[in-house]
């Protein structure tokens, strides 16, 4: 289950917002506005307790929780704290846009995917423990992941996605079938 609610004004997260703005102005091609964004991140990562409240940690095993944090007002960035209970982890999907993570609390788990040269055949790239303190961030087209919390303690990450999300509702372009059930039928 996935919940998303609109939180904290923006002065709550005036330097971050100040930094990634001043990457994302740059007027780079997205592959480098998503590096531009993570070095923002990276020299402006925020503490969990900054962006959400005890109640918004809070959850069931195996659910996620959006909280919508920040609207550029021109639709070029939006920012995301997801909180993912122990157990919780998204489809395999890629993105409208470029994309950029810190993580806050905990560790968040990504398994990346490539697609094979038919274009339609999924095939396992490796996979990432993302700790406590880390920016990683990617850009279309080779953005195909899944995130997950296979820990026992609530992970929290900040997403900053190129794109207006008031607009669209999500970032993810495309959903994939999972290649290990897919073998297994």
């Amino acid at each position: 289950m996935n919940t998303l609610t609109t939180v904290r004004p923006a002065a709550d997260l005036n330097q971050v917002v100040t930094a990634v703005r001043a990457a994302v102005t740059r007027n780079a091609d997205w592959a480098d506005t998503a590096s531009y964004v993570a070095d923002a991140l990276r020299a402006n990562l925020p503490p969990p307790g900054l962006l959400l409240t005890p109640d918004q940690c809070a959850g069931e095993y195996g659910t996620t929780r959006s909280h919508r944090l920040h609207v550029e007002p021109d639709g070029s960035f939006s920012m995301v704290a997801i909180v993912w209970q122990p157990g919780a982890q998204t489809r395999i999907h890629d993105h409208v846009t470029w994309c950029v993570f810190g993580v806050l609390a905990g560790v968040e788990y990504e398994d990346l995917y490539t697609l094979a040269e038919d274009g339609s055949t999924l095939i396992e790239a490796g996979s990432n423990a993302n700790l406590t303190g880390e920016v990683s961030g990617f850009a279309p087209p080779g953005d195909i992941h899944r995130v997950r919390n296979i820990g026992d303690t609530t992970a929290i990450s900040l997403h900053i996605y190129g794109t207006d999300l008031n607009r669209i509702g999500s970032s993810v372009r495309r959903y994939y079938d999972d290649p290990e059930r897919a073998q297994a039928e």
